[in-house]
């Protein structure tokens, strides 16, 4: 199976994606028709499918102890959205993103930007609720971690994180400072992706996926240790933890796995292990492998880095690839493009159907390995998910 991360592949040689399995230069991008926008409603996430109403809350972390790997003088930072089992009726709509946020994202996202607005992105509806009370009880959840791609910001993956606390976990969505652009921290702040000015020329992008390997120990001594910094980190039962990333972030997956044991399992949502497996395996612990369909990747971009992998996964372990996803299929942009009226050139798939299929096998996935749930959809191909390709032995 050939797998890129082809966003990075077209920010590192100055293309944009246009058509399936093609490229076109920012010039021949330029003179194409704008295009007309197909609706100005506004956009909405799909709504999550579990019992709970899904509260959030952001939280700031700043490492005093290591510098930032990119920005030197600077103590390394991270910015935190946290979704959890919340009470009905409690705290106000949550936003979706800021301003600054949504145009760097626009301008990441190839012809997007013809079709929507900064504006109307960042006030894309959200089934999450800021500052709503935790769900009564001594309820105690599973803690997922989420690492979005390079590039991108955490709120990449509201969806899969709303989906997962309203079936009963406490995600943490994690932006690693200066790895996108427009992201807002505290303060006013808008920080820009230094990292890809330093990665990108030399190819080194295997010190993202080391980096977050550092940062996601840390975010865990401060939400389980003996004085978490967030303020229900009582809903969080830390002998259950999960990650996964999508692209970089998921090879931040593994390689967290390999660094730190309290992650108990991890998925890598179509991203290439820059950081490869550990020989000697991640200890026997669960991993799963969803990636998008290798039919829509260019010829000319080899990659065999999943190939590597696998054997060396030496516990539970899936290799699944869904056809008609491309690489963004896992994230919120596919959903959006289609209200937006975008044709995606990367995901023939629709955005609903692939966030089905995201958030019904990761969701089974951490069932499974996090809270011992049967997950007969992840045993064999089933009817029912026909687009669900089975890989390895």
């Amino acid at each position: 199976m050939k797998k890129i991360i082809r966003v990075l592949t077209a920010l590192a040689t100055g293309l944009v994606l246009a058509a399936p399995g093609t490229l076109a230069t920012p010039a021949a991008a330029a003179t194409a028709p704008a295009a007309v926008p197909a609706s100005t409603s506004r956009l909405e996430l799909p709504r999550p499918t579990g019992a709970f109403t899904v509260g959030r809350d952001t939280l700031h972390l700043v490492d005093r102890e290591r510098k930032d790997p990119w920005v030197p003088t600077a103590d390394r930072e991270l910015l935190l959205s946290l979704y959890y089992p919340a009470l009905a009726h409690t705290g106000t709509p949550a936003p979706y993103m800021a301003v600054p946020e949504a145009k760097a994202l626009l301008t990441d996202r190839g012809r997007l930007g013809e079709y929507v607005t900064p504006e109307r992105v960042a006030v894309t509806r959200t089934h999450a609720r800021h500052n709503a009370l935790p769900r009564p009880g001594a309820h105690r959840y599973p803690l997922v971690v989420l690492s979005p791609g390079f590039t991108l910001p955490r709120a990449s993956l509201s969806t899969l994180a709303e989906e997962l606390a309203s079936r009963g976990y406490v995600v943490a969505a994690v932006d690693h400072a200066y790895e996108s652009d427009g992201t807002v921290f505290p303060g006013g702040r808008t920080l820009s992706c230094t990292a890809c000015e330093q990665v990108f020329p030399d190819g080194s992008l295997h010190r993202v996926s080391d980096g977050r390997a550092r940062d996601v120990p840390f975010v865990l001594d401060q939400l389980t240790g003996p004085r978490p910094a967030w303020r229900y980190s009582r809903l969080i039962d830390s002998r259950r933890i999960g990650m996964a990333g999508h692209s970089i972030g998921g090879a931040a997956a593994s390689a967290t796995m390999a660094a730190d044991p309290r992650v108990d399992a991890g998925v890598n949502m179509d991203g290439t292990f820059f950081t490869p497996i550990p020989e000697g395996g991640l200890g026997g612990r669960p991993f799963l492998m969803l990636g998008g369909d290798p039919a829509l990747l260019p010829p000319d971009f080899p990659d065999t880095s999943w190939e590597d992998g696998w054997p060396r996964l030496d516990g539970w372990k899936r290799w699944l690839t869904v056809t008609g996803a491309g690489h963004p299929g896992f994230t919120d942009w596919p959903v959006l493009g289609d209200e937006a009226g975008y044709p995606h050139p990367e995901t023939p798939l629709s955005g609903t159907r692939s966030q089905q299929i995201t958030r019904a096998y990761v969701g089974a996935f951490f069932d499974l390995h996090l809270r011992g749930m049967p997950a007969p959809r992840l045993d064999a191909p089933t009817a029912a998910d026909p687009e669900v390709v089975f890989h390895g032995s």
